[in-house]
Parts: C-alpha cells; structure tokens; sequence
C-alpha cells in the first residue's frame, strides 16, 4: 500500500479533502496492482424536426452566430438573415447545438461514434437593384457546411470559406471536421466543380470530393436535399448518404471509406452548420437536424493538479511486508474519518476569523459589466502578448487578442510607458477617462469590458470583433468592396457624432481603431487617452473631425496617409517616392479628377456619386477651423445623398493639422 502525507489539517480545505478522499480510494489487489475502473460511454443524441422560436428546445439548445436566423414562421435556420441586411453578399453565420460534446477521447485516442442526418434547402434571394445589369451573376452561393467546431464564438470568413475558418486562425484553432455541399467552384482550392461533397479535415482544401451530379443530385435546383452522415470511431469509417425530394428522398451513398479524423478533434467540441456567400447571393435553409453520438470514457481519478497540491508518496513495501487488503481499507476509512473531523474543524474557525478580514480581491461584477482585471488575467489571456495575436499597433502601444480560461474573447489595448508618460496620465485620470467611457453605449461603439492598471501596467480591455481591425483589410488580406467602405465611413461618423453629443472625444480616429464583426460591420473603439485636466473638448472634438476627414481618404483610396507610393493612384503620382495622401487627394480636386483617388482594386463594383461625395467630405472636414470644418452632426447628415454639401473651394487651405 502506498502511504500518503497529508499536509497541515488547518490549511487542507473541505474540496481538497475530498480530491485526496477520491485518490485514496483506489481498490489494491493482493498482488500490489491498481485496479482499473470500467469502461462506459458517453451518449448524447439531439433531435429538431423543425425550428421555431415557440419551442424551449431550440430556444435553449441552438446558438446563432455571425449571419444566423432562426425563421419561426417557416420553422428552419436561414444563413444568412435576409431580413437584416439588404445586400446579401459577402456574409458568413453559424448555427450550432449550444453545448459541448464529447467526441473524443484523450486516454485512448478515439474518436467518437456518431451519426447525424438533415435536411435543407439552398435557395435564391430577391435581387438587389446593384445586380440589375448582370443578373446571371447574382445567383448562387458558396454552399452548405455540417461542421464539428472547437469553439461556440468563431465565425470564418464568408464567401469561399463556407464560413469555416479564416486566415487570422492559429493552428490550435484548425482542429475541426466538415462535411460541405458547396455551390461554387473555387479551383485554388481544389474543387471539381460547383456541385460537389467535400470533406474537410482542419483545412478548407478538401480531404476528399464527391461530384455531386454523378449521384443525380443538384444542390442549386431549389429542392429539399437529405444529408446522412455516420462515423464509427472505433473502425475509423465514415459513410455519407444524399438523398432529394425530386428522388423522394431516396439516398444515394456519396462516399464510404476510411477517414481518420482524430487529430483534428480535442475532447468537447460544437456541432452544427455553417454557410456563407461571397459575390453571389444564397439562402442556406436547414429544416430538420438530428445527431446521436456515442464516446467511449473512463471512469478516470483526478490527476494530482486538480488538487492543487502534489502529494507525498514514499515507495512500495517489499513483497513480504505488504498488508493485507482487509487490513489497508480499515486504516483508510479511520484515517479518513480522522481527517474529516480535523479540516471541518479547522475551516470553521477560519470562516469565523475570515468576517473580520477586508477582501482584497474586486467585488463581483455581473458577466457584461466592465471592471477591473489584473494583469496575470491579462498576462495569460494573450499568451504573454505573444506577437501572434497583436491586432496592430501604434507609437501609443499594441492591441492584442486575449481569451480568457471561459472561452471569452477580448482585444487588450496596452499602453507604452513612454506614451503614458508624454501625455501626464496617472492611474487617476486614466480610470476617470475609462470609466467615462464605459458608461456610454452605442451599436457603432466597440463597448469597454474593462481596465488594468497594475504592476505600471495601464491597459483597456474592448470587446473582440472577429474579423479585427480595418486597417487589415484596407492594407492586407482580401479586397473590400465599396458598398462596405461606405458602410463603415457611415458607422464611424455617427458613432463620433453620438461621442461628441455627450461631451465625449475619441482622440484617436484611424483605420486601426475600427473594428468589424463577422458580417463586416463596423464600430469605433481603441479610444485615444490623454490629460483631461484643462482639455479644450470643443478643439479636441474639432481634431477629431479633422481625423475622420483622413480616415474617409484612406478607406476610400485603400492606403496609408503616408506611404513610399501611391498603389492605386495615378500613374504621375506613382513616379513619386512619397506623397501625402493628404495633399494628393487635394490635388486630385483642384485638377477635377477626384475619381484617381479611388482604390482601383475595387473594379468597377463602386457608385461614382457615392465615392466622390465621399472624398468631398474627407476635404471638407480637413479644412482649416476657420475655413467651416464642419461638426460631425452634419457629416453625419451630408452621408445623406439628397444632403447638399458647402462649396468647396478649389484650392486646399494653406494650413492643414498633421
């Protein structure tokens, strides 16, 4: 028999006494050996014959993510919502059984069993007026997607992604499982056709495709089609079935093979859907969805760690000095007994002796209220703000992804002592301007969860939007197309324009201090500080005018204000080292050719009048404070095309606040 040293009775508490309590009742065989618990299983089955709102079970049980809607009156998922948005391109959403289930299990490195058979619908969507001249290329989708997801809050990236993931993942976020019905060909990523079954293996380049028509089926035709799909972890076999209304339902096997799917699963993981669209339009409709799986388990001993404590073990007796059985469970169950006594003994004078003692530790808070973290909170939710989840950065400091141990995402401004110190901001003025903002809340504003001021540290924690910073997708990946951009600059305005309505200031309008969701949209965070001691607020809010002027050039060119070259500008201006951005767009004004200020990588997916009236509100709120830089109330109304503008003169003004 082992023996056990416990630590002092008066620092043991009752839920580590009953952590050694479960260690120490291992059953000892004659022979010294550890008996093994039994192997069991665990089930979980899932059953929607349709969805709609009125049901507890798909209240409770199905989670929306991104561009999800469950549409009561027809009882089915639609991804994306049509109702919220009228142009239904570029959108990606998630529906998802609301808990985690186990699929894997980490002892003996098996996948669950599991079996899931649905039914759905892709169907087109009422033509937005954009698509009027080319409607042959309105129709269609990137498809449908069953997927096993690590997480219950990532969205992927619309369009070819099927919503999936996207590349801002690490690779510890790679582990997932998907069956896709996809409608679109995308040929760098190895698709036959626009009409296959993939099945996708942590990547979006498909393990294995299945060409659709063979079997008689077309996903676009606007049918009902029925999905099987059966995996058996044990054999490592996978079965798919498809079946279609226009074939009463008969199914078809679409792939039967060997497929190992155990390293991209972790223990608990998120079933459902996902979809998404890119250029063209779909509607992705689930009607019915029914899953049983089945995990084999252990009835397993918490590991020492979970005790919080290591524990003291000396060696084995020799064979001849070995107790009986009988023997070793009478001084287990006195020795237990004993220690019981002693730790429930000693927890209540400490819970009598704890009232006089004043908690350091922060109030509790309800889950979306901001409040304070401390910064080994902060430390570890951002891996030590480990470069791979910097957002951007700037000569203030780094904004950096964090997820705390609950799974939450955050984005965590810290700020450089040398900016702090250029800007005579102590720990009081820096709560006091958090605080502040803290209290106001508005859709187009990224809402504060909370702040750090510890160890010299300052740092604001924001709500985290997917999709990251618009900088990333001005100057990186991927090309936003104008409707967006227009979205955005409308956004950012009226957010100013709510901040500066309650004597508010941002103080730090720039591309990187907007954020966007999973659908794109917009919201102003990454508030700038600064000594709110004598601040002139009316000049402060007037610099921040001056600021979203700029803001709306570089969203509408697609660069940096200053740059080595232009990119998309015109083919003079590309001659030049380095130009302002700035002072170009002023000189593509006085010259009448606004229109060279645009980002060329748009094609010709733009609307003239907007970008021009765009550009004419970025030199209009550039002007000098004498010269009619307007108030972000009426920006916000001159985004209105049926607002006339002021007349802007043909020349910029002589003095401009850089």
């Amino acid at each position: 028999m082992t023996a056990m040293v416990f630590p002092p009775s008066s620092s043991v508490s009752l839920s580590k006494f009953l952590c050694y309590y479960l260690i120490f009742l291992v059953v000892i065989a004659d022979d010294g050996s550890v008996l093994r618990a039994p192997i069991t299983s665990v089930t979980k089955q899932i059953y929607f014959p349709e969805f709609s709102r009125s049901l507890p079970s798909i209240n409770h049980g199905v989670k929306l993510l991104g561009s999800a809607k469950i549409a009561s009156e027809k009882g089915i998922i639609q991804i994306p919502d049509p109702s919220k948005t009228e142009d239904m391109r570029h959108q990606a959403g998630r529906a998802i059984y609301a808990y985690p289930i186990r699929v894997f299990d980490p002892h003996t490195r098996t996948p669950a069993s599991f079996q899931t058979t649905f039914s759905f619908r892709l169907s087109n969507h009422t033509l937005p007026s954009f698509y009027d001249e080319n409607p042959e290329e309105a129709y269609g989708g990137s498809g449908l997607t069953f997927i096993v997801a690590p997480d219950e809050f990532t969205v992927g990236r619309p369009g070819p992604w099927l919503g999936m993931l996207n590349d801002a993942c690490s690779n510890d976020y790679q582990k997932f499982v998907a069956v896709e019905f996809d409608t679109r060909q995308n040929t760098e990523f190895g698709d036959p056709n626009d009409n296959h079954i993939g099945i996708n293996l942590g990547s979006i380049v498909s393990r294995a495709t299945i060409n659709a028509s063979d079997l008689g089926i077309t996903f676009k035709d606007g049918s009902i089609h029925q999905a099987s799909i059966s995996y058996d972890g044990r054999r490592k076999w996978m079965d798919i079935w498809i079946g279609s209304s226009k074939q009463n339902f008969v199914q078809k096997s679409a792939f039967s093979g060997e497929l190992d799917i155990s390293p991209f699963l972790r223990e608990y993981m998120f079933v459902g859907f996902s979809a998404s669209t890119g250029n063209k339009t779909q509607i992705h409709n689930v009607l019915s969805w029914n899953f049983t799986s089945t995990s084999p388990a252990f009835l397993r001993l918490p590991a020492a760690e979970t005790c919080e404590s290591k524990l003291l073990i000396n060696n084995f007796p020799s064979e001849e000095e070995k107790p009986s059985t009988t023997f070793v469970v009478f001084v287990s169950v006195s020795a237990l007994s004993l220690a019981a006594l002693i730790c429930l003994y000693f927890n209540g004078k400490r819970r009598k002796s704890a009232t006089v003692l004043h908690d350091l530790k922060p109030r509790p808070r309800p889950p979306n209220r901001p409040r304070r973290f401390t910064a080994t909170e902060i430390w570890s939710a951002t891996r030590g703000f480990n470069e791979h989840e910097v957002l951007t950065s700037d000569s203030s400091g780094l904004l950096c992804r964090g997820t705390f141990p609950n799974g939450c995402q955050v984005a965590v401004k810290r700020f450089t002592r040398q900016f702090l110190s250029s800007v005579n901001l102590d720990r009081r003025r820096f709560v006091k301007r958090v605080r502040l903002l803290c209290r106001f809340k508005h859709k187009n504003l990224l809402p504060v969860r909370g702040w750090c001021y510890d160890n010299r540290e300052f740092m604001v924690v924001y709500e985290y939007l997917f999709n990251g910073c618009l900088d990333k997708w001005l100057f990186g990946v991927g090309v936003l197309p104008w409707t967006r951009r227009f979205k955005v600059i409308k956004t950012v305005a009226i957010g100013l324009s709510y901040m500066h309505s309650h004597q508010l200031f941002h103080n730090n309008v720039r591309v990187s201090s907007v954020f966007l969701d999973v659908s794109f949209k917009a919201a102003l965070g990454d508030f700038g500080l600064g000594d709110l001691v004598g601040v002139d607020l009316a000049r402060t809010q007037c610099r921040d005018v001056f600021d979203f002027g700029v803001f709306v050039l570089e969203v509408v060119s697609g660069r940096r204000r200053f740059e080595s070259n232009m990119g998309s500008g015109s083919s003079s201006c590309r001659r030049s080292e380095s130009i302002d951005l700035l002072d170009f767009s002023w000189q593509m004004h006085e010259r009448g050719q606004t229109m060279e200020v645009v980002d060329r990588r748009m094609g010709s997916g733009i609307d003239p009048d907007q970008v021009v009236r765009a550009i004419q509100i970025g030199l209009i709120c550039t002007l000098n404070e004498r010269n009619g830089r307007p108030s972000m109330e009426k920006v916000v109304r001159y985004m209105d095309m049926d607002t006339p503008l002021p007349e802007l003169s043909a020349s910029r003004p002589k003095l401009l606040i850089h």
